[in-house]
């Protein structure tokens, strides 16, 4: 075969290998911004920076990634689940736990279908970056070295 007969069977045995339903899946299960699957071997503290960098991109902040970054390691460790001793703040930037619920209703929206709690990573990433990008680091001032 030669040419478009050749093309044309190539484009035809590759169509028939594709089970029918199978087409255009995405990448993930997720929805709304920054819907990062990890890879393979990446740990929970790279898939969380990787989520800071998505989100940052989409709504700027001061000090960029790098001062997003750097404030979840200061708050955290970069931990999302980590409660403070004695359970007032939580997650990666430390939120007031009591605060929590209102943050996530004001800096989500509901067609993202984001995780309300305060562990997920995403979730707390994009509730802080969407805070920080409208009202500045006010609650994360003098937060390390950042």
């Amino acid at each position: 075969m030669r040419g478009p007969a050749r093309l044309f069977a190539t484009v035809l045995a590759a169509t028939l290998l594709v089970p029918l339903g199978a087409a255009s899946a995405p990448a993930t299960d997720k929805s709304g911004p920054c819907a990062l699957d990890r890879v393979e071997n990446e740990t929970t503290r790279q898939w969380v920076k990787r989520v800071i960098r998505c989100a940052e991109h989409r709504w700027p902040v001061r000090g960029g990634a790098a001062k997003a970054i750097c404030i979840a390691k200061a708050e955290s460790g970069l931990n999302p689940k980590l409660v403070s001793a004695d359970g007032t703040y939580v997650g990666l930037y430390q939120h007031l736990a009591d605060a929590w619920p209102d943050r996530y209703r004001t800096w989500t929206r509901r067609v993202w279908q984001l995780d309300d709690r305060w562990g997920n990573g995403r979730t707390n990433t994009i509730v802080t970056i969407r805070m920080v990008n409208a009202n500045g680091w006010g609650p994360w001032a003098g937060v390390g070295d950042c």
